[in-house]
């Protein structure tokens, strides 16, 4: 039994875009929860079991799991069939993994100082900054239409859905613009669209 706790129009939309790419929709029970939206509005739900008050929140035979790019490993590794993934043994497995964890580990907080322009040489030793994240996704989509080379992954999915979803990030012109439409045009994409009403 798998379960998703998901609020519309927040990062679990990307999960359940995901499972409809799966084509796993039909096999998982997705339960809508409230959370707090940037603006203050609606909070946390008690029916929620995320320790944090958030989403996603996926449960598979009663055991649970949080962060969006481990969920996303963790279904393209159960749905290997849908081919969005890079199972153990694929030689761009390395690539694919590199890519999942680097959402995380990298461009989120990255863009988030981005936002909220916090500029810290501490946090640029580290992170790096928004402009080299950029660069680093033009060096890779200059060279290949998707992140690990010919065919879309889960990869694509978790870092293109947030250019699309906050479009002011996107640089005017270059590779991401292109592969950002790709991604859009995508008939996934569009169904998650729809459901979240945007």
């Amino acid at each position: 039994m798998i379960e998703l706790y998901h609020a519309p129009r927040s990062r679990s939309s990307s999960i359940v875009q995901l499972l409809d790419d799966l084509g796993a929709l039909d096999r998982v029970t997705i339960r809508e929860v409230t959370i707090t939206r940037s603006d203050g509005s609606d909070g946390p739900d008690p029916s929620n079991p995320h320790p944090d008050g958030k989403v996603p929140y996926l449960v598979h035979d009663g055991i649970g799991m949080t962060e969006v790019n481990a969920i996303m490993l963790y279904l393209t590794d159960l749905f290997p069939e849908a081919g969005l993934g890079a199972p153990m043994g694929d030689p761009l497995r390395p690539r694919f993994l590199s890519w999942m964890a680097w959402y995380g580990n990298v461009l989120e907080p990255v863009v988030h100082f981005h936002f909220m322009e916090i500029d810290s040489p501490g946090l640029k030793r580290t992170f790096r900054d928004f402009a080299t994240a950029v660069e680093r996704l033009e060096s890779q989509l200059t060279k290949t239409p998707w992140l690990i080379g010919d065919r879309f992954t889960a990869a694509d999915q978790l870092i293109a859905h947030m250019f699309h979803f906050f479009p002011q990030f996107q640089p005017k012109d270059g590779p991401i613009p292109d592969w950002v439409a790709r991604y859009a045009a995508r008939p996934a994409t569009q169904r998650q669209a729809a459901r979240d009403g945007l």
